[in-house]
């Protein structure tokens, strides 16, 4: 019966397709198509998440009954859960990591440093040293692909493109361990991006069941073998990279809706929210665990949330100037950053990591140096200020030693009743630092003149530090620049209106959220995600006005950090808007570059040899001619199926003739023809054929794709933009406007009942629309 289904199905687009041009001026290749760039070259390929409706996956649906469906949506539900739970554990043990190594490398520096300054500086750079040293030779020597913050490459996986070793299992190991190094190293960066990947990397290796280089994989969980169902993994894990980063579920969800994903669903989104959900429940029980201090310093402060609902209640109206203020200079330093960073990273890759992996560590290590002298020798050239009177109720305690949570940071002062306000934020953690910078009650704090240096140093070291070999985020480097400049800001607006209640933690705030506006040009993400992490819903309005601001400012400059590093690494994003000039381009004018390779239904295995090894082309159409010798299109076929037809070779045949699907058994499952997640998969080199294989046919009908597809020749191509990218396609085939029509479907022919029948609606307006 499928048989007969598919041979009838053939026939029926046999009719429907238009008639094979003799010119080349027809292209079957997507990324020609929309963006100029072959796919397969460049050491990227497209990902196919269109269903491949062949022979193979007819009869494979046909075996599955209800039974079979409850079970597979029941084990998407379960991978969820493994999803959150696996990214919980591996955030909580990266904090736990980071947390301890900079308490206890800021605990014996402040030991040493009572004896002698010149000594604690030796070991404090020595620690940070060894640390960042680590992160740069895992980086070059194990994990290449777990440099940087791993967000374009996934962006770009979840955009339709596999970029190899992406998702590998040592491309996790690399991130975790590397992010510990980096971070716990003091440079100017953080982790939060290193988790986006992380969580991606675990959805990943349990959506293919593990890692079969390292021999850590079952076959059970080995259910999801389309590039569809692996997507929808990889941005479950997203999701739960941002979740757990932040404590903040809403703002994942949110975080893998606008920044990450290019396709999107309801019921995606429900377990995407699962995922989240479970991750919060996994870093909570965690922190809990850990507050009767068996973890060491990890616990109190360990994870980013920074709690102001103690903070301002309540703004005037003619406050709303200065926010807006902060808003513009977001944008400004915003696009500035990218902008200085695309340069950085731009010369880096030209020139600098082009000498080898050790010039890649040399470099690491340097920075690392200026970093960790930056942040001890500036603050011994700032003079100490007086405590102030405690506050009853307060919490609020001066002095404290560095790296402790809290405010009033004693550090090279002649008495113990006063702190060093540069070394409050320079020499401390970033996470305390941005505590120390959001908090309530603590007028006057810091110096105009210490903000400034902070501001310029850390900016500086910023720009420089990101492109290094190491894993690296932009999300609390961001933070710390943006609440610097925002509290500056609440000085002075202190000062010049006078007010007692007008809180500087409150500027400091919305600084933070304007420079992430202004650099990574997310609105209603990071609008959930700052309201989340301060705990105080009053200042949503505040937080919405300064985010669109400062990415109308960075808009009007220059693209998104993501979407410029994506650029750079040659990573061909398909944008959720087209170009303003493909409203005056057709279809065939865009693939006019290429030359359109087709094959015929029956060919030889010599000529398929032949022409999978002279060109990257990863779509072929496929021919076939009627009795009365007319030529026409029958479908499409994929490289990697036929790579796989020719290592398995049991479809080989010794006639030229085609066969009949009825009287032929399909020995390939749906399953075999999918390619290994994050690898290149087969190539025509690995093939090995004798002679008397290569004299051989293969009959492709059984193979191909018979309904893929198809726009005129002179549809716009912005349609043509829009249909590729919301479908998710790989290939688009261009063909000549069609001769006729057999039917027209409307919204009522879609709605059918499970048992086949129309819909009550349906059966009231029937209308008979057949094309005589």
């Amino acid at each position: 019966m499928l048989s007969n289904h598919l041979q009838n199905g053939i026939e029926s687009d046999n009719l429907l397709w238009s008639r094979v041009p003799e010119s080349d001026d027809t292209s079957t290749d997507d990324i020609t198509l929309l963006n100029s760039h072959r796919d397969g070259d460049g050491g990227v390929n497209s990902l196919d998440y269109e269903v491949i409706e062949n022979y193979a996956y007819r009869e494979e649906q046909a075996h599955r009954g209800k039974l079979y469906v409850g079970y597979y949506v029941a084990v998407k539900w379960f991978f969820s859960l493994l999803i959150g739970i696996g990214t919980g554990l591996a955030a909580v043990f990266i904090n736990l990591s980071v947390e301890n190594f900079a308490g206890w490398k800021f605990a014996l520096t402040f030991a040493i440093i009572q004896k002698s300054y010149f000594a604690g500086f030796i070991v404090y750079l020595l620690i940070n040293l060894v640390l960042v040293f680590s992160s740069a030779y895992i980086i070059t020597q194990f994990a290449p692909a777990a440099a940087g913050s791993g967000i374009p490459e996934i962006k770009g996986y979840l955009n339709g493109i596999d970029i190899p070793g992406t998702l590998l299992f040592r491309t996790l190991i690399g991130k975790i361990f590397g992010s510990i190094g980096s971070v716990g190293g003091g440079l100017a960066l953080g982790k939060e991006g290193p988790l986006v990947h992380t969580g991606a990397c675990i959805a990943s290796l349990l959506g293919q069941g593990g890692s079969t280089k390292y021999h850590l994989n079952s076959r059970w969980p080995q259910l999801f073998k389309s590039d569809r169902d692996r997507r929808d993994l990889v941005t479950c894990g997203c999701a739960a990279g941002v979740a757990a980063a932040f404590r903040a579920p809403v703002g994942g969800v949110l975080f893998a809706l606008e920044e990450v994903t290019s396709w999107w669903r309801s019921q995606l989104m429900w377990r995407v929210f699962f995922t989240s959900a479970i991750v919060a429940v996994v870093v909570r029980t965690a922190m809990g665990w850990c507050k009767s201090g068996i973890c060491g310093h990890f616990g109190g402060g360990g994870f980013i949330i920074w709690d102001v609902s103690d903070g301002q209640d309540d703004y005037y109206f003619k406050e709303l100037l200065p926010m807006a203020v902060i808003g513009v200079i977001g944008g400004l330093l915003g696009a500035l950053f990218n902008q200085l960073t695309l340069y950085m990273t731009s010369w880096r890759r030209n020139s600098l990591h082009k000498k080898g992996n050790r010039v890649k560590i040399i470099e690491a290590c340097i920075i690392s140096c200026i970093t960790s002298a930056i942040s001890f020798g500036l603050p011994l050239l700032r003079k100490c200020s007086p405590c102030p009177e405690s506050v009853p109720d307060s919490g609020i305690e001066c002095p404290r030693p560095p790296g402790m949570y809290g405010n009033y940071v004693n550090f090279f002062c002649k008495t113990d009743n006063e702190y060093n306000d540069l070394a409050t934020i320079f020499f401390n953690t970033q996470d305390d630092a941005i505590r120390n910078l959001f908090s309530a009650k603590t007028m006057r704090e810091f110096s105009a003149q210490s903000l400034l240096t902070f501001l310029a140093m850390f900016y500086t070291l910023a720009v420089v530090t990101f492109g290094t070999a190491v894993p690296a985020g932009q999300f609390v480097p961001g933070i710390m620049i943006g609440s610097t400049y925002g509290r500056l800001v609440g000085m002075f607006v202190v000062r010049f209106y006078k007010k007692l209640n007008i809180e500087e933690g409150t500027y400091a705030l919305l600084g933070a959220a304007s420079f992430l506006g202004g650099s990574m040009r997310m609105t209603v993400s990071l609008c959930v995600i700052m309201v989340e992490i301060t705990n105080n819903l009053k200042l949503l309005p505040l937080i919405m006005l300064v985010l669109l601001i400062s990415k109308a400012v960075g808009d009007a400059f220059n693209e998104g950090l993501y979407e410029v590093q994506a650029r750079l690494k040659g990573i061909p994003l398909l944008e959720s808007r087209p170009k303003y000039h493909m409203r005056q381009m057709i279809a065939k004018e865009a693939c006019q570059s290429q030359k359109v390779i087709s094959l015929p239904r029956v060919i030889r295995v010599a000529d398929v040899a032949s022409i999978l090894g002279s060109n990257k082309h990863n779509g072929f159409p496929v021919i076939d001619h009627t009795r009365s010798g007319e030529t026409l299109v029958i479908g499409l076929v994929l490289r990697s199926h036929l790579l796989v037809l020719l290592q398995s070779k049991v479809d080989f045949q010794h006639s030229p003739l085609p066969c009949d699907p009825s009287a032929r058994n399909i020995r390939h499952s749906f399953s075999e023809f999918a390619k290994p997640v994050s690898s290149k998969g087969l190539c025509i080199e690995d093939i090995h054929l004798t002679s008397d294989d290569l004299e051989m046919y293969i009959d492709l009908a059984p193979f191909l794709n018979p309904s893929p597809y198809v726009v005129p020749e002179d549809m716009s191509l912005t349609k043509v933009y829009n249909l590729f990218r919301q479908l998710g396609l790989r290939h688009l085939f261009v063909v000549p406007r069609p001769s006729r029509v057999i039917g027209l479907i409307t919204r009522k022919d879609l709605l059918i009942e499970e048992n086949g029948e129309s819909s009550a609606v349906e059966l009231q307006q029937s209308t008979s629309r057949s094309v005589q």
